[in-house]
Parts: C-alpha cells; structure tokens; sequence
C-alpha cells in the first residue's frame, strides 16, 4: 500500500523535488512585519508532532513552484492504532510561500489508494501570516492541528461511508455537476472529464453512489493547481455531505 500516493504532487502546479532539494531554497530577508519562514522549518515542525501524537508517516512527496518561492508537501499518515481502511488513507497537506501568496499553514484530507485522487475536507485548517510572531505562534497552531486528527479520522470514514450508501440516478448525479459548476468546484470546461469519469470511470468505484462521483470530481481535477487543490476539495466536499444528508 506504501506506492500507492507516491504521484499525489505530479499535476498542473508544482515540480515533485526531493526533501533536500527544499532545504536549499534561500528564506527572503524579513521585510518589515513579513517574516518569512523556510519551508523545511514547517515540514520538520509538522512531521515531529505527528511523531508525538503517536501517528507515523507512511510516505511523503513536495513540490516547488515559482521558482522556490511557493511550497506544498503531502504525508500519507498511518495511525497508531494500527486502523486503516482499504481504499484511502488520511493525508496532511502543507503549505508555505515567500512571496505573500499565502499564509504558512496544513489542512488534512483524504487520498484514494487506486489512483491518485486526492480531496481535502476542511475540517481541520490552520494558516498564520507571516508577521512577527510566526516562529512563535505556528508550532502552538500546528500541535493543535494534529490533536484534532483522530477525530477527523472517525468523521472522515462516517463521511466516506455515506457516500458509498447513497446511490444517484444520472439525473441527480447531472444536476450535482452543475451546482458544482456554480459553487466553482469545477469550471464548466471540465465538466466533460467528469461526466466521462461518471458513465466509464477509469477505476471501479461500483455501482452508480455518490462516492463514484466524487471520485469522477476528484478525478478530474487532478491536472488544476495543486495550491488551489484544497480550496475546491473542500467545497465539493460541502456539496457531497449536503447529497449524501452527512451530519456536520
């Protein structure tokens, strides 16, 4: 199961780079109340509280974009209960920029073990400017973070199971596609990928569910901007949970 996510950061976006290739990249000087932070610093605060918060990192990918300026990470975590499911794994997204794209921060999400979809819930989100208390502040927001882990990991197995339950007619499913298209999980170009990954999905997601579809979603925006790849997740995971009646 370990090479099953190796390709998550491979899309429209970013350049997958070793580890030691990040910590390479020169921090800018601080600038004012800017304070830039290396990227190496958030990847190594990260993967040290999932070590205490007794969670293992199965595998790992980064990628680069802008010339170094922008980072993004994916660590495929195991938890140390042993639980696992047979067909995605929870999976920490990290980010960071030193060119005041966007705030330091990690959101979890979920990865699908027989391709490379990759969607992330939203429910646990933490971002922190870059001003000057950010070597202080970020280790308390990240600690947080993964504390709230197991929870999500019961959430994220409730909602992923309702989707699997909730079978759609293609009518329903069509009329999925385009409220998707007006909450802008998807631009209406894309539409087309998903009604084929729907009718002939590449993989076998069974019978016609909801979790078919959010697969042919997921599916379909693989090739888009992996840093936007967790805003539009979250929202069609908005949709879906609203489908498939998933509590909050």
């Amino acid at each position: 199961m370990a090479d099953r996510l190796l390709k998550l950061c491979l899309h429209a976006g970013a350049d997958e780079v070793d580890r030691p290739k990040i910590d390479l990249v020169k921090t800018p000087d601080r600038d004012g109340i800017w304070v830039p932070i290396p990227h190496g610093r958030l990847i190594d605060g990260v993967r040290s509280t999932l070590t205490r918060a007794g969670l293992s990192v199965v595998q790992e990918c980064h990628a680069l974009a802008n010339e170094g300026a922008r980072y993004f990470g994916l660590m495929q975590v195991s938890g140390g209960d042993g639980a696992s499911e047979s067909d995605y794994s929870l999976v920490v997204g990290l980010r960071n920029a030193h060119d005041k794209r966007f705030t330091a921060g990690l959101c979890v999400g979920s990865g699908v073990f027989v391709c490379d979809n990759l969607a992330f819930s939203g429910e646990i989100v933490i971002g922190r400017k870059h001003t000057t208390n950010i070597n202080r502040d970020l280790p308390q927001l990240i600690d947080s973070a993964i504390g709230r882990l197991t929870d999500l990991r019961q959430l994220q197995s409730a909602r992923i199971g309702a989707y699997k339950d909730t079978r759609l007619t293609d009518v329903r499913a069509h009329d999925f596609m385009i409220r998707a298209v007006d909450a802008r999980v998807v631009p209406i170009t894309k539409v087309p990928k998903v009604l084929q990954e729907w009718r002939e999905p590449q993989h076998d997601f069974g019978k016609k569910t909801a979790w078919r579809l959010f697969n042919a979603f997921t599916s379909a925006l693989k090739e888009s901007n992996v840093f936007e790849r967790p805003r539009v997740t979250q929202a069609l995971h908005g949709l879906m949970d609203v489908e498939c009646r998933v509590a909050a």
